[in-house]
């Protein structure tokens, strides 16, 4: 039985990144997401263009749209839900962690147990 994949993505985000995608300079081959340590609450995603896939990396791809997760970072997005999000302030891409136990209260880091 094959794992569920570690993260998954809803239509807007799907949409949005082809969007960026269409739009990139050079030979975009994929996103990458990743974590980073930095924030109030010590953990912060980060979303970039991928011209190639790293040793290790995990591959998701939904819609056509490929997504290479950094190997680092799986152990802290498994059953994520990307996701992109317009409001009055901004538009970004989002992610609805089950794994998060904190999130700061500007919604830029977060926290796991």
């Amino acid at each position: 039985m094959q794992r569920p994949a570690v993260i998954t993505m809803t239509e807007a985000a799907v949409a949005r990144a082809k969007e960026l995608m269409a739009r990139s300079q050079g030979d975009v081959l994929a996103l990458r997401v990743g974590v980073k340590t930095g924030g109030c609450s010590g953990l912060m995603y980060e979303v970039e263009y991928a011209k190639e896939k790293k040793q290790f990396e995990e591959e998701v791809e939904i819609d056509g749209v490929k997504v290479f997760i950094d190997p680092t970072a799986i152990m802290f997005l498994i059953g994520a839900e990307m996701d992109y999000v317009t409001d009055k302030f901004q538009s970004t891409f989002v992610f609805n962690n089950p794994n998060e136990s904190d999130r700061c209260g500007c919604g830029e880091s977060f926290r796991v147990a």
